[in-house]
C-alpha cells in the first residue's frame, strides 16, 4: 500500500483515504434525492461527519469482532467504521440499522461501491433480534435516554456503547441515570470544542421501587 495519512488520529493508507474520499462524493450526490444529510452541514461535510465518525475507531479494541451503527442514516459513523477496518481490523463485522427504506438502499449501494462487507437491516432497531454485538454506536440519532433500551438489547454482556453527543450531553447523563445504571468515559471530542463522545459499559436497568 502507499503512504497516506491521519485521519483523526488513524494511520491509513492513502487507499483509505481515497475510499473515504469517495465516500463523501456519494453523499454529496444523493443528498439532493433523499436529505441525507443537512444542506447547512454539506458544506463542511469532511469535518462534520468524516472526521467526527473516524475518531470513533480509536475506541475500538483488537478483540472487538463485531460492531453495530442504529440509525445509520447517511452511514455516519458506521460506513466510515466499515472503511477503516477493512483495512486496520479486517475481521471486524459491522452492520447497519436503518429504518428509512431509501437511506438504506443508499447504504447498501454505497457499500457495494465501496466493497464493503457489511450488513445493512432495514428494520427499526427494536425490531430487530439480539444481536450481542461487541460495539454498538448512534450518532445525532436519539437521546441517551432512548438509546440505552437499544443498546440493553444488542449489545453483548462485555460490550460498549459509544455515543457521540453534543453540549448538553451531561445533562442526558444525569437524566438518563434515573432509569439506568452504567460506567462511563467521557472523551473530548475532535471535531467539536463542546461535544463528547460517551463510552458507556456494563448498562442495566435500575430496578423500580
Amino acid at each position: 500500500m502507499t503512504a497516506g495519512q491521519l485521519i483523526a488520529g488513524v494511520d491509513v493508507s492513502r487507499e483509505t483515504v481515497d475510499k473515504l474520499r469517495f465516500f463523501e462524493a456519494l453523499v454529496r450526490r444523493w443528498t439532493p434525492a433523499i436529505n441525507l444529510i443537512s444542506p447547512s452541514s454539506i458544506l463542511d461535510l469532511w469535518g462534520r461527519h468524516v472526521i467526527d465518525s473516524a475518531q470513533l475507531f480509536h475506541l475500538l479494541t483488537k478483540d472487538s469482532s463485531s460492531w453495530l451503527d442504529v440509525g445509520s442514516g447517511a452511514g455516519f459513523p458506521g460506513l466510515v467504521i466499515a472503511i477503516l477496518a477493512r483495512e486496520k481490523q479486517p475481521s471486524l463485522e459491522v452492520t447497519l440499522i436503518e429504518s428509512d427504506q431509501r437511506k438504506a438502499t443508499f447504504l447498501r449501494e454505497a457499500a457495494r461501491q465501496l466493497s464493503l462487507e457489511c450488513k445493512v437491516l432495514a428494520q427499526r432497531a427494536e425490531t430487530v433480534p439480539p444481536i450481542g454485538a461487541d460495539v454498538l454506536s448512534a450518532r445525532a440519532f436519539s437521546s441517551l435516554s432512548s438509546l440505552l433500551p437499544i443498546a440493553d438489547r444488542h449489545l453483548a454482556a462485555s460490550g460498549t456503547a459509544i455515543f457521540p453527543k453534543g453540549k448538553t450531553w451531561r445533562d442526558e447523563v444525569e437524566e438518563a441515570r434515573k432509569g439506568w445504571s452504567f460506567t462511563l468515559d467521557a472523551v473530548q471530542s475532535v471535531s467539536d470544542e463542546d461535544a463528547a463522545i460517551l463510552v458507556l459499559r456494563e448498562i442495566a436497568r435500575v430496578p423500580h421501587r
